[in-house]
């Protein structure tokens, strides 16, 4: 599969003297795309080896893993089951795109409260799981296990060795993990958390087998899955300059950060920077509900 790197221009870049590419792993596909396309590739032909006949994860309400894990479970054959964080959606999923999407693929849901969500790894919580669904593949949250990064290595390839920068967005670590084992020794490899909270660097430090990246942690405008107007009108106005449609949860963090970083000269002139466009644009529709409640503008499609 070849994915295009397509360069942007932008006063700021030519004014720094900065080169910035995007590598569009989103247009691999509408729903299994960017980093979820990657990390499930192999799990599914490991499910496949051995002779499972479904797939068991975890997900919020707009996760894209989720949307991903239940289409790819149709395409491939797999039954899917979605133990969903939130009690409250077990009567009002069809008002959820990404939910109503997943559940037009076939997926089953699980709704468990927050609280018994955050117990999700435990002996007791994988009885009952298996106790109701049976022997399913069962993939983590966000898909990230040594599968999943084997997947997000094949990201770069060696055309791509020319760049002294790659970045992208961290949810779970496992495609910065990825990015860093397939890197070159003389690149920098940059990851901006969506999320609040320094745990994720020992999660990166159990896949990465270098040590030539550093997390971004100044981007996450408050949380994971939290949006302000002025990141909305960031990825509204990057769509307008470059064609090229952001989500504010992961990438809309990542590209704000980056140009922000570009334009206070935190990379030097001559930079050649990457950066990962890891899909994830099925979860506007969602969000645009939830900027509707709040008042806030919307992402433009």
């Amino acid at each position: 599969m070849k994915v295009s790197n397509e360069e942007i221009l932008l006063p700021l870049l030519e004014t720094k003297g900065v080169t910035l590419s995007i590598k569009r792993e989103d247009t691999i596909h509408p729903l299994i795309s960017g980093n979820k396309y990657r990390k499930l590739k192999y799990n599914l032909t490991r499910a496949t080896a051995q002779e499972q006949t479904g797939l068991l994860t975890f997900g919020g309400a707009y996760s894209n893993h989720i949307a991903a894990t239940a289409y790819a479970g149709k395409l491939h054959g797999f039954e899917t089951v979605g133990v969903i964080r939130g009690e409250e959606l077990k009567n009002k999923w069809s008002q959820n795109p990404t939910l109503r999407l997943a559940k037009e693929h076939g997926m089953q849901f699980y709704f468990v409260s927050r609280e018994a969500y955050r117990n999700r790894n435990t002996l007791a919580f994988k009885t009952r799981l298996k106790k109701q669904y049976g022997d399913f593949y069962v993939l983590p949250e966000g898909g990230t296990n040594t599968l999943a990064v084997k997947g997000c290595e094949e990201i770069l390839n060696d055309q791509d060795g020319g760049f002294d920068v790659i970045c992208c967005s961290v949810g779970t670590g496992g495609t910065l993990a990825g990015l860093v084992n397939a890197s070159r020794s003389h690149q920098r490899v940059l990851g901006f958390p969506a999320l609040k909270g320094d745990f994720l660097l020992n999660d990166i430090r159990k896949f990465a087998q270098k040590d030539n990246w550093q997390l971004i942690s100044d981007y996450h405008f408050g949380g994971y899955a939290k949006v302000n107007a002025e990141l909305v009108h960031f990825s509204n106005d990057f769509k307008e300059k470059t064609t090229i449609q952001l989500e504010p949860i992961y990438t809309g963090k990542l590209f704000y950060g980056l140009l922000d970083l570009i334009s206070k000269d935190f990379f030097d002139r001559g930079t050649s920077i990457l950066a990962i466009h890891t899909g994830g644009l099925q979860g506007i529709k969602g969000m645009n509900q939830l900027l509707k409640k709040k008042n806030l503008p919307l992402l433009n499609i």
